[in-house]
């Protein structure tokens, strides 16, 4: 897992959007979806789910959203 996931993690939870999200990192939206996709197999689980309007949490991206925040801090 490295940072710059966690940080793409962090940008998506907060802002509920992919795109929304990649115009905040400064990042087209495929490699921050790769990125998330890659990091939800590493960790063995989904983050988020993908619904027409954007992303929301899993039970497991809540677990873990304080703990990157934290980590980036």
């Amino acid at each position: 897992m490295d940072l710059r996931a966690l940080r793409c993690f962090v940008a998506v939870a907060e802002e509920g959007h992919f795109g929304r999200a990649a115009v905040r990192l400064h990042l087209a939206q495929p490699p921050l979806s790769r990125r998330i996709r890659d990091l939800e197999a590493d960790l063995g689980c989904r983050l988020f789910d993908r619904i027409p309007t954007g992303a929301r949490l899993t039970a497991a991206g809540k677990v873990l959203l304080p703990e990157a925040r934290d980590l980036l801090a």
